[in-house]
């Protein structure tokens, strides 16, 4: 790959960024599923994760073009980071764009002591890249029987709610 840049998202590529995000989602379901009522990344929800504390989107780009991104939340007090988004660009996967994303952002923040990221059951592809190309391991299914109290994870996210039916939370523990 050629000449690959990780920056801050700019303003002027915020509604290109979030275009190319739901697009990326959204072939991505259909890929396994077959065509999908409604959108499986609704921009509210983007939009809604933008604005939360210690937030941050970057834009991946390749050549000067805007090939994918990411958007994570940064906790400098216990440096538990979470990927929240990654996608590459639809006409653009399977060129090592997402790993060296990915490389990138962990080079970005070398203080963390934990990554974590939720992907659905259903996504091999993303469960592969996960795994085996970035080292995060799978630690907890949500489906309908599982609402764990203790679990410090739904304690940290009120904002949990059905969405995650049927998702793998991942980590990535550096501190080992």
């Amino acid at each position: 790959m050629k000449e690959f840049k990780l920056i801050p998202l700019r303003e002027e590529n915020v509604k290109r960024f979030k275009h190319d995000m739901q697009e990326a989602f959204q072939s991505s379901a259909e890929d396994v599923m077959g065509p999908v009522e409604g959108e499986i990344l609704p921009e509210k929800d983007i939009d809604r994760n933008l604005s939360e504390e210690g937030v941050i989107a970057y834009e991946a780009i390749v050549e000067g073009e805007l090939v994918g991104g990411a958007i994570v939340t940064i906790n400098k007090e216990t440096q538990h980071n979470e990927l929240d988004f990654l996608y590459v660009k639809r006409g653009v996967q399977s060129r090592g764009i997402g790993q060296a994303l990915w490389k990138a952002i962990e080079s970005l923040y070398p203080e963390t002591k934990v990554w974590e990221t939720i992907t659905p059951y259903f996504d091999k592809r993303n469960i592969h890249f996960y795994i085996n190309k970035c080292g995060f391991h799978a630690v907890e299914f949500f489906c309908q029987s599982h609402h764990d109290e203790d679990s410090t994870w739904e304690a940290e996210h009120p904002r949990m709610d059905d969405k995650f039916e049927g998702a793998f939370r991942f980590e990535k523990n550096i501190e080992l």
